[in-house]
């Protein structure tokens, strides 16, 4: 996921539905241990530079989508850019690598490790002695223990998002000083290593009035290379400075400024040179390089001369083609699986990724992505693209090709049915989950809890112009005689009942979205191939995900999820069979496919208790293919990652997996040169 998106940590997630006969036993297979770990699809870019090359001093103005409406990451209205402060100015016991695995950081912890697991699960942390919050006091046991107080959802007058994990604990003590603090477990918790990061200090933690209210527009203490120093709602911007208390390696910049700036505006600010760097669409990143009249080459230059540097990558998070398995066609498992078999994900992937000069590589998980230790490509479950296997599915499920319809006669212009040619008409009232693949999310997205735009090159359809004046009678319904008809016969339409197979494919109408409508279109085209008809029908951005995904108003829709390093934590709500509720609706916590199993649940619940890593990931590899075979959710492609930045800005970018390391981050001496890089 980009930077710009509520990541995993900061958002609930949920599940997927499936039977248990469609899997063979060698999907089933778990990974050999010596087998040979995966890497990420596509490398980081971010200008790595050794610290000697880096100047001292200088403001770095950072891109954000808007201000955070709260700095106190557990809340529910926490956003992308209270991520990035939280990052600057506060403790996280792990961070993530450039492969997306969780490594200790030094600056806060000298060990931490399970130190009993019988009769209970113990893990004890050993603090940097250093390490002190900025009102001068060390950081220690007391900090650890008000944060599990605050998060064990015990006490309702805490506002929380999330309490996963704390909720398994049973105390948190002192060990032999302040600076070991032992964490016993009432319930072995697998992803242990995902507990305080970020840590806030007792002061807020301590009590429901500072959780809830003190830490949503200040934060008076702090403990990280950067300390917060003002946050201006009129310019729109939040001030990060060097932190003089700062023990480990301090920072480069004598401050990072934080600007909101929508994405339709990013272009501007970077030819106006008004920001260092910023994540941007692909058609921001179009403009940028032409800012300077440069064809060629990923560089543009701004107002002032400044050169900038187009640095690409790809998020942790991908594109799903989300399938709502509550109603309709779709509530029948062989209707899903026969979409899925129609689908080609190569050719999405690279729709979407080639032009960028990114791999195009299909995801094959849907808990983790290339990198990470739980990756396994699990797609097999279900099967790659095959015509005859989806019109089989159909023909199964009692659809007919060619069935009589009985039509409907419409009292107006219809949407035009997808999977045929043209765009469709716009249609009112939608929002977005992560829009599938903006930035967030997907902005992320992000998504759930955020938003996850998808930017990508459109290719739109070509206009067939108005035919009505030539031939008389309404548009496009007389063709010139001798008119060959399309290549191939035409597809018969699957029907049963009198009704026709069709579905609803809900998109976002918005600037940003012009990737996900491109792959939509798409998409439709390679179902009417098959005989499923797909009405695509476009809703309003800040309506997409509210009043479709979540509602569960779609058949058919595109959204993203954000990867985690974490994933029988996280991905159990997004994956987790829906329950029924005493009302008699469904708690689908954050399964917006309403698609999910016991067994998925169940491997699930393994997966978090078990202490041996490797006995995890097998059982989330399990759990994987199980939610392929249901054909819930096709993940499709992982988003790309373009960020503009200053062509001298060193150690930022084009993230990746990684955690920032904002210490490192600042402007090149003179006459430095950074290590060779994608993009350079």
């Amino acid at each position: 996921m980009s930077h710009d998106v509520v990541g995993p940590r900061a958002v609930l997630r949920s599940a997927a539905f499936l039977t248990a006969g469609a899997l063979a036993v060698s999907v089933l297979a778990a990974c050999s241990s010596d087998e040979e770990r995966s890497k990420p699809v596509a490398a980081q870019d971010i200008a790595p530079a050794s610290r000697t090359l880096v100047a001292d001093g200088g403001v770095l103005r950072w891109a954000v989508d808007a201000l955070p409406p709260t700095l106190n990451t557990f809340q529910a209205d926490t956003g992308p850019a209270t991520a990035r402060v939280a990052g600057a100015v506060l403790p996280s016991m792990f961070r993530l690598d450039a492969n997306g695995r969780p490594q200790a950081n030094p600056d806060f912890l000298e060990s931490a490790k399970v130190v009993s697991t019988e009769p209970k699960q113990v893990v004890l942390y050993r603090l940097n002695q250093r390490a002190v919050w900025s009102d001068g006091r060390e950081i220690g046991a007391d900090d650890f223990a008000a944060q599990w107080r605050a998060l064990s959802g015990k006490d309702s007058a805490y506002w929380t998002a999330r309490n996963a994990g704390y909720d398994r604990i049973e105390k948190v003590e002192r060990g032999a000083n302040n600076l070991e603090v032992k964490v016993t477990f009432n319930k072995a918790y697998a992803d242990w290593k995902s507990l305080f990061s970020p840590l806030y200090p007792k002061d807020v933690m301590g009590t429901p009035g500072g959780f809830n209210d003190g830490a949503r527009k200040t934060l008076k203490v702090t403990a990280g290379p950067f300390s917060l120093q003002k946050i201006d709602q009129k310019a729109g911007e939040v001030t990060l400075s060097r932190n003089p208390r700062w023990w480990g390696s301090p920072a480069k910049l004598s401050e990072i400024v934080l600007v909101a700036v929508p994405r339709d505006k990013r272009a501007a600010a970077v030819a106006a040179g008004t920001v260092d760097i910023a994540d941007v669409d692909p058609e921001e990143a179009g403009r940028v390089k032409a800012a300077a009249g440069d064809k060629g080459s990923a560089q543009g230059a701004a107002a002032g001369g400044q050169r900038y540097v187009v640095r690409k990558s790809l998020e942790p998070a991908y594109t799903q083609l989300a399938l709502n398995g509550s109603r309709g066609p779709l509530a029948d498992e062989r209707v899903r699986r026969a979409v899925a078999r129609a689908i080609n994900r190569t050719e999405l992937a690279g729709l979407v990724l080639k032009p960028l000069g990114l791999p195009a590589v299909p995801v094959g998980s849907h808990l983790a992505l290339s990198g990470q230790d739980a990756y396994a490509d699990n797609s097999g479950a279900l099967g790659d693209q095959d015509t005859d296997q989806a019109k089989a599915l159909l023909s199964e499920a009692g659809w007919v090709s060619g069935g009589p319809v009985k039509e409907k006669k419409a009292a107006g212009p219809e949407p035009k049915k997808a999977g045929g040619s043209g765009e469709p008409k716009k249609a009112g009232g939608s929002g977005e989950p992560k829009k599938a693949d903006g930035t967030g999310q997907g902005k992320n997205a992000d998504r759930p809890g955020g938003s996850a735009r998808e930017d990508g090159k459109g290719y739109p359809g070509k206009d067939p112009g108005d035919h009505s004046k030539k031939q008389g009678g309404m548009p496009g319904a007389y063709a010139p005689e001798g008119t060959a008809a399309p290549g191939g016969a035409a597809v018969k339409t699957f029907a049963k009942d009198g009704k026709a197979l069709e579905l609803k494919f809900v998109l976002p109408s918005g600037p940003g979205s012009q990737t996900l409508r491109t792959v939509g279109d798409r998409i439709a085209s390679m179902l009417g191939k098959v005989g499923i008809r797909v009405t695509i029908t476009k809703v309003p951005d800040d309506s997409y995900f509210k009043d479709h995904i979540a509602s569960g108003d779609y058949d058919l829709a595109l959204y993203s999820w954000p990867a985690s390093a974490f994933p029988a934590t996280d991905a159990r709500p997004i994956y987790a069979k829906p329950v029924p509720a005493a009302d008699g609706s469904l708690t689908i916590e954050q399964n917006y496919t309403r698609v999910g199993t016991d067994q998925v649940n169940q491997l699930f619940d393994e997966a978090i208790v078990t202490l041996d890593e490797e006995d995890e990931r097998n059982l989330v590899r399990k759990a994987d293919a199980r939610i392929w075979a249901a054909a819930g959710s096709i993940p499709l492609y992982q988003r790309p990652q373009l960020t503009a930045t200053r062509e001298n800005v060193a150690n930022a970018g084009a993230f990746g997996f990684q955690t920032p390391i904002y210490e490192d981050m600042g402007f090149l001496k003179k006459g430095a040169k950074p290590s060779a890089s994608p993009s350079s």
